[in-house]
């Protein structure tokens, strides 16, 4: 039998009227009479008589509903305990975070615990090279990721920052030397791009192929990793690009980061499975949102 019919059934038994039954239930009172003759065709015999002026039991409905009673009861409640639950922030939520734990990462981690003592949140690492699948594995619960996405499986939040690249190259490199340099300039810049299973807009917001004109940009080789690709850039076999709030976060005396204008904006967001969202992925979002704009931490 359908819980919606029971249901049907019990609130129709209270209120002895079809009208004010489908007023509680948000049904028509159509519906409702069409999931009584349900219900007693899948009994075998009428639950109520009806007419023009009155509803009541039959003897067979009082004896049904007695019999039905203690159980719809127990679970009725255990379905509104889980709906209960499942609006709780509470447990445990895995984030994952791609390379570095900028302020956008650890502020947003903080303002949620402090938010939702009873929910810890799980910092793991995605590599550059794959960045949805620990989300699509059920290995992390929502991730750090570089927006726009084009993935139909996926939901995405908020922007939470709009930062500037920067090139990654050896301090021995010619270009370590400059203050800046144009985006159109990379075409005489090998890039080191990306491995792995990452989609191909992915791999060009990592390592543009052409400049905005159009000119090719060479490729230096692949990684998985930014330190893999840090360790390339030191040995001198290639620039990278790097958001700034990243490369901020990765100064060593063997590599130098010089800006580069002209290139669109990086901007990172939050992104989950549609089907696997749950009260502590919506909460952990909005949570993000509001730490970015509190801390003015959106363009850099």
């Amino acid at each position: 039998m359908e819980f919606r019919e029971l249901e049907c059934f019990v609130v129709l038994s209270e209120e002895l009227h079809f009208a004010r039954t489908a007023e509680r239930l948000y049904l028509s009172p159509g519906r409702v009479s069409q999931l009584m003759r349900s219900l007693e065709t899948r009994v075998g015999g009428r639950l109520f008589h009806r007419t023009s002026r009155r509803v009541r039991l039959t003897p067979l409905g009082e004896r049904f509903l007695a019999d039905l009673r203690p159980s719809y009861d127990g679970l009725a409640n255990a379905v509104s305990r889980a709906k209960a639950a499942a609006r709780e922030v509470t447990g445990v939520i895995r984030l994952g975070f791609l390379a570095t734990p900028t302020d956008v990462v650890i502020g947003s981690v903080r303002a949620f615990e402090r938010r939702y003592p009873g929910c810890e949140a799980e910092l793991v690492e995605i590599p550059l090279s794959d960045p949805f699948g620990k989300l699509r594995a059920g290995q992390v619960d929502i991730a750090f990721t570089l927006l726009p996405l084009d993935e139909p499986d996926l939901a995405t939040g908020e922007e939470l920052n709009r930062v500037s690249y920067q090139l990654g190259v050896s301090s021995r490199h010619p270009l370590a030397a400059r203050a800046s340099i144009g985006a159109e300039e990379l075409a005489g810049v090998s890039l080191i791009g990306l491995d792995g299973p990452a989609p191909r807009t992915w791999r060009e917001r990592v390592a543009p192929s052409m400049t905005p004109s159009g000119r090719p940009i060479p490729l230096a080789g692949t990684v998985a990793t930014s330190q893999e690709g840090m360790t390339q850039v030191a040995l001198n076999r290639g620039g990278m690009l790097f958001c700034t709030p990243t490369a901020a976060h990765h100064g060593r005396p063997d590599v130098t980061f010089v800006p580069v204008t002209g290139l669109p904006p990086s901007i990172l967001g939050l992104a989950w499975v549609k089907a696997a969202e749950t009260a502590a992925i919506r909460a952990f979002n909005e949570t993000a949102v509001g730490h970015a704009l509190g801390a003015a931490v959106l363009v850099a």
